[in-house]
């Protein structure tokens, strides 16, 4: 089995997150991949924007079918009992609070848990999508991607630079080095990843946090 890559662990990571009997909606891009490590003995139905409820793995390439893609036009498989309908259909499922729970991609997170994940001023983009949705709709947010920018800049932040998506929406940031829950008190430290030491952590987040009692270290 080859090495995971970083998007990989981190998808692997937020996996974790999914309980058994789950109706979950996974974001554009890295969120994506946590349908690959979904364990087989969880029953999770995966719900998709354009209207696919019972998302499966991506297919290998002898199976792709080009009319079955999820919101980000990826070729998916659909489960055994998969259903399929229109888009107004599935934001209904949303807004309607059916969603147990959402994992978004994120540019930047606010120690309040705001989060900008939609846009970057000046750069040209498809649509806003369903993520303005999902943050006030489905019943947790997870959002899930690297702790630094490729530039090497913080985007966990005291506060967000870019267009928001929402407001204190967040519940949970699962990045390649940590796992920190967005709370009253402020930002919690529950878990280090990947052999990161706290103070690698703390040098890479941009807003203050508070230490578990209970921390995990995960290498």
């Amino acid at each position: 089995m080859s090495k995971l890559t970083v998007r990989e662990k981190i998808a692997k990571r937020a996996e974790q997150e999914i309980e058994s009997g789950y109706y979950v909606n996974l974001g554009i891009g890295m969120p994506t991949l946590v349908a690959n490590f979904i364990q087989g003995h969880k029953k999770v139905v995966l719900q998709s924007e354009n209207g696919l409820l019972g998302i499966g793995p991506y297919p290998y390439e002898e199976e792709a079918d080009a009319d079955l893609i999820n919101a980000g036009k990826e070729t998916v498989t659909a489960v055994s009992g998969a259903s399929y309908f229109h888009s107004a259909e599935s934001f209904a499922m949303i807004r309607g609070g059916h969603i147990d729970i959402a994992i978004l991609g994120g540019m930047e997170v606010s120690e309040k848990g705001d989060l900008a994940n939609w846009m970057i001023p000046g750069k040209m983009i498809k649509g806003m999508g369903g993520a303005m949705d999902l943050v006030h709709g489905a019943k947790r947010i997870i959002v899930i991607m690297e702790h630094v920018s490729k530039d090497g800049r913080a985007k966990i932040v005291r506060k967000c630079s870019l267009p928001l998506t929402g407001k204190a929406v967040v519940h949970r940031i699962i990045t390649e080095r940590a796992v920190i829950d967005v709370t009253k008190e402020g930002l919690l430290l529950t878990e280090t990843l990947n052999g990161y030491s706290l103070e690698e952590i703390i040098q890479s987040t941009g807003a203050p946090f508070i230490i578990s009692e209970n921390l995990k270290v995960n290498e």
